[in-house]
Order: C-alpha cells, then sequence, then structure tokens
C-alpha cells in the first residue's frame, strides 16, 4: 500500500498535477482535530450570544440506514453542508442535524433473511452510514442526532398517536385496505402506485375488509390545499403533485331514500336509509338511473351476509386488487331500492360495483348512462345495449351531438326530460337542483377531497407499536403517558410468517387493563414509519427532552424549517403527512407558527438525480458508495 501510493505521488508530481488524494487525507485529519478541540471547533458560532442573531434552520432528509450510503446521498448533502457554511459565516444562529429513519419493512426483511434481529441490523449500518458521512467532513450537529427506532424517540410518537386520539383524529374502522401479499402487510393509498403494485414490493395489491388504525387527514384537506400559496419558494410541480393528490372538488351533496321492496326476503331493518352522494354535476338528476355502492358498503355488508352470489362476486374481485377498479361488472342488488329526491315515483336500482371506492365520500355514488363515459358502458354492459337512456342535457349545437353516445359536457342546455329545469343553461340549473334541494332538506352545496384518511396500522414488528389496550369490559383504552413507551419485545429472529408478528408473542399480547385493571391485550399493529418522519423536524430542536416531544418555546423559535432539502419523490407521502402533522401541532398549541398556518416547511429544494456515468458502477448500474469514487488525476474532488 505504501509503496503504490509513494508511486502514485511520485507521478502526479511528474505531469505537474494536485494530489488529490493526499489532499483529502490531510485535511480529513486537520478537521477531525479542531472537531474534537471545544475550542478551536470550526462549528462554534462566530458570536456565542445567539440572542440577537437571525436563525437559520437548514435541514435535509434524513436517510434510511440501508447499509451504505451512494453518490446521490453526496449530492444532496453538498448542496446541505455548502448552505450550511454559508449562513454559518454570516453569523446565523444555525441549526443543521441529522438523524436516521430507522424503522421500516427493508430492515425488517432484510433479518428475516439473515435470521438476525432487525435493531442489530439497523444499528450496524448507522455505524457505517456515520462513518461514511465523516469522510465527507459533512458539518452535521451530531449533538442533536436522533434515531427513530431509539425508544426514547418512538416513545414520543406514541405520545402524539394519543394526542390525536385524544382529539378524535386517530381511529379504528373495518375497512377496505390495501393488502400487499409479498411484504404480508397494510399500505396506505398514497403508497400504492398507478398500476395497482406496491411502492416497495412491486406486488399486484389486493383488497381486504380489515379493522385498521386511521388519522383523519381529510379533516384538514381543505387547509392543506389552500395553504399551498403560502409555500411560495416550493417548486411549481410538488404544489401541484399535492394539489391533484388532494383534489377538490366543488359539487353538491344529494339525499337518495333507500326502501325495502314490497316482496322483500331481507330480515331486520337497512343499516341506513339515506345515501348520502356527492357529484358535480347536480343538473343531471333527472338522468339519474341507478346508484353504485362499494364493496364496504353497509348496505353491501349487510345484504352479503345472507347472499352467497354477492359474496362470491366480492371475492373475486377483491383478488384482482386496484384492477377490479376498472372492472365494469355490477351486482344488482335484489330486494331494494332508492327513490330520487325531485321525483319520488322513480325507483332507482341499486348496484355493488368494483368501480366505487369504499373511503372516498360516503361509497356510493349515482350512474347517469347518458352523460357520463363509465356510467354508460358499465349500464350497458350490466342491463343490455338495448335498455333506454335518459337523456337531461343536451348539446347548444346539435352538430356537436352523436347518436348512441353519452353526451359528457359541462356545457350544454337542459332538455323536457329534465322537468322544471327545460330551457335552462346547464350552469344555471346546477345551481337550481340545489335550490331545490335544500327547500327539501335532501341536499346542499358541498366541496369534497379525493383524499382519503391515513391508514397507519402496519402488520409488522419493525415499527412503534400502537399505545392502546384492548378491553372487553372498557373497549379501547390509550396507554398511560407515564407507561410510555410501549416498546417492542425482544426477539432473536423474525420467521416472516403472514400476519402481525406481535400477535404472536403472548408476553407482549397480554396485559391488564389501566382502567378496570382486568385481564386485557395490547394492540398488535404498529405505526406507518411515515408517522416517525413526521414530526422529527420538531425533535431536532430539543433531542435531549425526556419528558415531551420538544418544548414550545423552542419549537416556536426556530419553525418553521427554512431550507429543506431531499427528492420530489416525497412530494406526496412524507411531505404531505409532515403538513398535515405541523399544522395539528399549532392547533393544539404545543408551537407557534400562526404567520404560516403551521407550514413546517418555508422553502423546498429538491436537488434531482445523479445521472453521471462517473458516479455510477459499471458493472451493476448502481451508484458508485462515496469511498468507492477514486480520487486520482483524471478525478474530481469531492
Amino acid at each position: 500500500m505504501a509503496n503504490s501510493n509513494l508511486a502514485r505521488r511520485a507521478k502526479v508530481v511528474a505531469q505537474g498535477l494536485v494530489d488529490l488524494a493526499s489532499l483529502d487525507q490531510k485535511w480529513l485529519a486537520r478537521w477531525r482535530a479542531r472537531c474534537n478541540n471545544k475550542f478551536i471547533n470550526p462549528r462554534r458560532l462566530i458570536n456565542e450570544d445567539k440572542k440577537d442573531l437571525k436563525k437559520m434552520y437548514s435541514l435535509t432528509m434524513f436517510p434510511y440506514p440501508s447499509g451504505s450510503l451512494h453518490m446521490g446521498h453526496l449530492r444532496v448533502y453538498s448542496i446541505s453542508d455548502t448552505l450550511a457554511r454559508y449562513y454559518r459565516m454570516k453569523g446565523y444562529d444555525l441549526i443543521h442535524p441529522m438523524g436516521w429513519d430507522a424503522f421500516g419493512l427493508p430492515a425488517e426483511n432484510a433479518a428475516v433473511e439473515r435470521g438476525v434481529n432487525p435493531e442489530v441490523w439497523t444499528k450496524s449500518n448507522i455505524q457505517k452510514m456515520k462513518a461514511q458521512m465523516e469522510l465527507m467532513l459533512t458539518d452535521f450537529d451530531w449533538s442533536r442526532e436522533v434515531s427513530t427506532c431509539d425508544p426514547e424517540y418512538y416513545k414520543h410518537t406514541q405520545k402524539i398517536f394519543l394526542e390525536f386520539l385524544k382529539h378524535g383524529l386517530a381511529y379504528r374502522k373495518k375497512a377496505e385496505i390495501n393488502w400487499d401479499p409479498i411484504d404480508k402487510t397494510v399500505l396506505a393509498n398514497e403508497q400504492v402506485d398507478s398500476e395497482g403494485r406496491s411502492w416497495r414490493s412491486g406486488a399486484v395489491v389486493e383488497k381486504k375488509l380489515l379493522e385498521q388504525w386511521f388519522l383523519g387527514i381529510t379533516k384538514y384537506a381543505g387547509a392543506l390545499n389552500k395553504d399551498l400559496e403560502l409555500l411560495e419558494d416550493w417548486p411549481s410541480k410538488v404544489k401541484a403533485m399535492q394539489r391533484n393528490w388532494i383534489g377538490e372538488s366543488k359539487g353538491a351533496e344529494i339525499k337518495f331514500q333507500v326502501c325495502k321492496d314490497a316482496k322483500s326476503h331481507l330480515e331486520g331493518h337497512l343499516p341506513v336509509d339515506i345515501l348520502d352522494i356527492f357529484t358535480t354535476r347536480a343538473e343531471t338528476i333527472f338522468s339519474v338511473q341507478y346508484l353504485a355502492l362499494s364493496f364496504s358498503h353497509p348496505i353491501t355488508q349487510f345484504i352479503s351476509k345472507n347472499d352467497p352470489k354477492l359474496r362470491e362476486f366480492i371475492d373475486r374481485l377483491n383478488k384482482d386488487g386496484e384492477e377490479s377498479e376498472k372492472s365494469k361488472e355490477g351486482y344488482l342488488l335484489p330486494d331494494v331500492y332508492a327513490t330520487n329526491p325531485l321525483d319520488a315515483g322513480v325507483k332507482i336500482p341499486l348496484f355493488v360495483a368494483p368501480y366505487v371506492i369504499g373511503t372516498y365520500g360516503s361509497g356510493a355514488v349515482m350512474g347517469c348512462p347518458a352523460h357520463d363515459v363509465r356510467d354508460f358502458e358499465f349500464w350497458i354492459n350490466n342491463m343490455g345495449s338495448s335498455s333506454a337512456i335518459i337523456h337531461s342535457v343536451e348539446p347548444i349545437n346539435e352538430s356537436d351531438y352523436i347518436e348512441g353516445e353519452p353526451f359528457v359536457s359541462k356545457e350544454g342546455k337542459m332538455n323536457i326530460n329534465s322537468r322544471f329545469l327545460e330551457g335552462m343553461t346547464t350552469s344555471d340549473a346546477r345551481i337550481q337542483v340545489v335550490k331545490e334541494l335544500k327547500l327539501i332538506q335532501m341536499g346542499d352545496f358541498k366541496t369534497n377531497y379525493r383524499i382519503r384518511d391515513w391508514l397507519i396500522s402496519r402488520q409488522r414488528y419493525w415499527g412503534a407499536p400502537i399505545p392502546v389496550i384492548h378491553c372487553d369490559s372498557c373497549g379501547i383504552v390509550p396507554v398511560p403517558d407515564e407507561d410510555l413507551p410501549v416498546k417492542l419485545p425482544h426477539v432473536d429472529k423474525l420467521l416472516g410468517r403472514g400476519g402481525s408478528p406481535l400477535a404472536q408473542i403472548e408476553d407482549f399480547v397480554n396485559c391488564e387493563c389501566p382502567k378496570c385493571k382486568k385481564p386485557a391485550k395490547r394492540d398488535t399493529d404498529t405505526m406507518d414509519t411515515f408517522m416517525d418522519s413526521s414530526w422529527y423536524m420538531f425533535r431536532f430542536l430539543d433531542s435531549k427532552n425526556e419528558s415531551l416531544p420538544f418544548d414550545d418555546k423552542i419549537a416556536s423559535k426556530y419553525m418553521p424549517v427554512d431550507q429543506y432539502i431531499g427528492g420530489v419523490e416525497h412530494a406526496i407521502l412524507h411531505l404531505l403527512y409532515s403538513r398535515f402533522v405541523s399544522k395539528f401541532f399549532n392547533d393544539i398549541k404545543w408551537y407557534e407558527n400562526d404567520a404560516m398556518r403551521g407550514e413546517p416547511f418555508k422553502q423546498l429544494i429538491t436537488q434531482g438525480m445523479v445521472h453521471g456515468k462517473t458516479f455510477i458502477n459499471p458493472k451493476n448500474g448502481r451508484f458508485l458508495k462515496p469511498e468507492e469514487y477514486e480520487l486520482n488525476e483524471n478525478g474530481d474532488a469531492i
């Protein structure tokens, strides 16, 4: 090694080149020496009195400890490091921390493959990656370091969950969920791609009906959408992605009465007798020819108990996962029908249809074959091409009408089939219909959102346990604050069987109810890892606080983050969840950020991808690790 170094240096000197490798080692040694000396540490502020300094919170997205950093990491940390050094030299009160997004499926799957505990695997990777960061000479403040798998961190994640529960924003219900058959866990809607596959495993996602925990992000949908206007220093692409995902729609909610047929064989009362249906096309109310219900709708579930054909229909299509939503199949419900609120004499059939999403709106939609392509195709597929179709809207210009096809334009005029609306424009008729419905208390104007509540239950081991206890006498009981954290039980190795691994550990499951002291059982699900990363920017500010997630005065001083640096791939998941959690903190007065209405990140910098072949291993196409990139006479100084 020594001889090769000497030969290399001789070559460099002979050619009059700069010996980058030697310079790197020289300054690495000097940097470490200075950082270990509190009197000459370059991280010290020029002005030690921080009271009069302008604050600068510069944050880069913390990494998942997968085992090694690559050149993509180096790019984002170089941007962060450069900005941090600049603001420190300018005399700002700088915060520039680093930590680890340490829970998650990759560690658990790796642990199953290797027959080890995921904690051992994760901590080993953290040590390796921290050493790599030190080689990069990044100027992170390691005194603020956090790791989301540390009980002292997830104790506070559990506190935050209980705060959501206290305010009615965490709830448990039976719901149609996305199931990953490879990773054997539930996925949030945001974790299923446009092809209906899992974001992690790539498996075709299936549909199941399970009891799950949700956070009520839909209660914040309006604020999340409106306050994008405050984020002037965010890329327009990211804001557009969030706005599209939130999916604001202005329309009306119409109430349809549900009745049993006179010859009905159904026993008992229907679980609901009114269907609240959202539509952006209220003017087409006289063209409604069917209503469609989701698989998880209460009426569907009620009838399926005694209808084996309906159960078979649901089970068969659920196996197709997201693909089933494209199906035009329907199941006509016997013995029940609905009535039109503006024409009670018309009986409207009810179908169960896979395209209706149970978690969107009320899980029921109205079908207008004459004025919607999907409704038209569904009607023809299930009722036959000879079935009559009722047009209530026609084009202003007759030449725009195509025989045998639905007229779907929102601009048109009302015809004779629309009764008292005849002759009106569609825009005027839309308003008039809602006015008529309001008079009889069967409808009103409404704004709806496509975003659904955040499903946070995961049937996995390597995550923060959900801190509630299930008691036969008391129901769902929060774990008392003094008993937090609910720690993960130690396991030597994971077997990777289906279902929740925690449910198989009796010592963990069996406990005493905090209220009545009777035998009870712990919740065996863990939280979505995006819950851990949704609030870490607050913990960095007060990372040693044992009693609170963070001090309110410290958070009020330093939030929002001034510069947040990370990939655009986090636009929908992490960034949206963080905005929701931060706004919740502001609302419950955990900190004060009214000027930005609780927004956590003032400026967002998306660094892009490294594509240069210089930084990619030609053998496998993967990014090089920083230490694999050779500092030679032809290389760049990194």
